[in-house]
């Protein structure tokens, strides 16, 4: 029992000297483990020195630190070794933050490199690279800082920039891409705007998302058409009771309604009637609606508004014409009772002071040929009004048989204070006859007479307004074609200004007669623009006589007020010219009738372009023109249907015309011509 105890004691001091052993070699290992880390990390610190400092020739690491890294490699795997070196590179001391960088991913393999080469082995060789290269004395800059780099971090560095350029590049891009979809939305939104408004019109609810300020009558409008829809459809179903209920409320809207084009205009029971229609058309709605029917009811009403929007079109067509065809009643009037008291006075009376400048070429002449007694004395007095010296100024009135006397009376009841006035009579010039003006040859001809008054005129609006200002009676009249002929008319002037009747001078004009016209015979201001105003909108190309002669992009110019070199007029032969191609269009195959085309083809190549501050036009026709340049100009042109005499013209441009008539005139007032 003895030896056994002693065995058992024996054992158990056995077994404590075991378990003390196992603590020590632990304490033993780690004291062995932090020098050689110690020194390893001393070592490899003061081999970047050393090979930031040495040179080429020098060795980059000493026994100790040799010694060091092979019983470290003998302790030690690859990867570990290299970490350590890389921490104690780059950052100072060992960090968590290097493993967590340093995990060794596929993300940070090298573009380029054999994807079967481990991280481990590109590491070591980054490592060895690193002790084998020898390193130079390198500037703080930035690009040497790379340089010094291992291979490894500077290709992950520029790795991690191309990755930042290109995510860069992407969101340039997606951004381009956005904003070219904006534009294009935005584009495709402003094309639809009309019908995204109108889309948002329905009268099965009541929300109204229209911004419009009447849009209580449009509702009514859209229920009406919607109620006509409906009833037609209940008719073909055979749905009396609801073809009587939509017939009864379709009645009571239209009356409504009525002519309202604003909420105002309507009648306090107007909302009622919303009512009650849109309960009816719900019931409709659920009873007969059929996507097919509806669609075709309403393609068939669109087609049959626009039908009639086209009818209504010409007929306004045809009303305008007429309209700028007829004299007014007051000016009719005035006419008549000016004629009656002209030929009341004696012979010494009728006649005009200063009769010794009509010849006179120093003094500045106007040509202005009119039947219109008012717009006459509106082109006189605005000239005079604003002329610098209108003692020189000297006017030559042509006009016909009937308002000769009227013209005369007018002028002799109102003096242009110090300027010289002279009125003719177109039909005293005896050498203006058929045998000598192919015009008038032409009138007398059975086509023309035919084309004029043939017995089959169209008898109404909408069919008779086809080619209706090509019969526009002043072109039966030889005051619109006198102008061919100024060198006949005055044949001892040298340059005269011709104007029409229907224009506003509202500047001094005497700058005119200074223009160097550079030998060309017609000064006049251009009309045309970007694409039109150009020669082939009044000539006819298809006829190889037109289209062999003038080029059909040549700028198109204005009659209205231009002024004419009667010297040069005689040298080229403008008159003959002019006759040439007057017998060449007696069937109207080269242009149609009117004085601008033949005007075109006569001063081809002759016509000197003058500023346009000379020359405003539009105001007949063209509501948008800029106010600034109207006021501007010399003279402004109410060329077009709207002329300020009548009750057609545009309001916003009447005042200037308006304001070089005296209302309180006694012949205008016994003739009720009001402003």
């Amino acid at each position: 029992m003895a030896l056994k105890r002693g065995l058992s004691n024996a054992g158990a001091h056995r077994n404590r000297a075991s378990g003390s052993r196992f603590p020590l070699a632990i304490l033993i290992f780690f004291a062995l483990l932090v020098p050689l880390i110690f020194f390893l990390g001393r070592g490899l610190h003061i081999s970047d020195h050393s090979d930031i400092s040495s040179g080429p020739g020098e060795k980059n690491l000493d026994w100790r630190e040799r010694m060091a890294l092979q019983h470290v490699k003998s302790l030690f795997s690859k990867e570990v070794i290299d970490v350590i070196s890389a921490s104690t590179n780059d950052m100072g001391p060992l960090s968590l933050n290097f493993f967590r960088k340093n995990n060794l991913s596929a993300s940070w393999k090298v573009i380029g490199e054999n994807s079967s080469v481990t991280d481990s082995q590109k590491n070591l060789t980054a490592v060895n690279a690193r002790q084998e290269t020898p390193r130079v004395k390198v500037d703080d800059s930035s690009d040497d800082h790379a340089q010094a780099l291992d291979p490894a971090k500077l290709a992950r560095r520029q790795l991690r920039e191309k990755r930042r350029e290109k995510r860069a590049n992407e969101l340039v891009q997606r951004d381009d891409e956005s904003i070219v979809k904006l534009e294009t939305a935005a584009i495709e939104r402003s094309k639809s705007v009309d019908s995204a408004v109108l889309g948002k019109y329905s009268i099965w609810r009541k929300e109204n998302e229209n911004e419009n300020s009447d849009s209580t009558v449009r509702l009514i409008r859209d229920q009406i058409i919607m109620a006509r829809v409906y009833l037609s459809i209940a008719k073909m179903k055979n749905k009396l009771d609801l073809f009587q209920q939509l017939q009864s409320r379709l009645k009571e809207s239209q009356r409504a309604v009525g002519e309202a084009t604003a909420d105002a205009d309507l009648s306090q029971s107007a909302p009622e009637k919303i009512k009650a229609m849109g309960q009816v058309l719900s019931k409709a709605r659920e009873q007969l609606y059929d996507c097919n029917l509806v669609t075709g009811k309403l393609r068939a009403m669109l087609q049959t508004a626009d039908e009639q929007v086209r009818s209504l079109k010409k007929q306004s067509t045809f009303l305008s014409q007429l309209a700028a065809k007829t004299i007014p009643n007051g000016i009719h009037c005035l006419s008549m009772r000016l004629t009656i008291d002209y030929y009341l006075l004696p012979l010494e009376k009728r006649k005009f002071p200063r009769s010794e400048n009509l010849e006179n070429p120093n003094l500045y002449h106007y040509a202005l040929f009119s039947d219109n007694v008012l717009a006459a004395s509106v082109v006189v007095n605005s000239t005079v009004t604003n002329a610098k010296d209108p003692s020189k100024h000297v006017f030559h009135l042509v006009t016909d048989k009937l308002n000769f006397g009227a013209m005369n009376m007018w002028f002799l009841l109102n003096p242009p204070g110090k300027a010289t006035i002279h009125v003719e009579n177109v039909d005293e010039f005896k050498w203006l006859n058929s045998s000598y003006c192919p015009v008038l040859r032409q009138l007398e001809s059975a086509a023309m007479k035919n084309y004029y008054f043939k017995a089959d005129h169209p008898t109404t609006l909408s069919s008779g307004a086809s080619n209706l200002k090509y019969r526009n009676p002043k072109y039966l009249s030889m005051l619109n074609h006198l102008r061919f002929y100024l060198p006949q008319v005055y044949p001892k002037l040298d340059k005269i200004l011709f104007l029409d009747d229907d224009i506003v001078v509202q500047k001094d004009l005497t700058g005119l007669w200074a223009v160097d016209l550079h030998g060309k015979v017609n000064g006049a201001v251009e009309t045309c623009g970007e694409s039109f105003h150009r020669f082939d909108k009044y000539l006819n190309f298809s006829n190889p006589h037109i289209a062999r002669n003038f080029d059909p992009n040549a700028c198109g110019w204005a009659y209205g007020m231009n002024m004419f070199d009667l010297r040069e007029w005689k040298k080229k032969d403008i008159t003959g010219i002019y006759h040439k191609w007057q017998n060449m269009n007696e069937d109207r195959t080269l242009w149609k009738l009117g004085t601008l085309p033949p005007g075109l083809i006569t001063f081809y190549g002759l016509t000197h372009p003058l500023q346009k501050s000379w020359h405003v036009l539009g105001l007949g026709y063209n509501p948008s023109l800029d106010r600034a340049e109207i006021d501007n100009a010399a003279v402004v042109h109410y060329n077009g249907n709207m002329k300020p005499w009548l009750e057609l013209a545009m309001t916003k441009y009447r005042g200037y015309w308006t304001k070089y008539i005296k209302y309180d005139h006694p012949y205008l007032r016994s003739c009720k011509v009001n402003e």
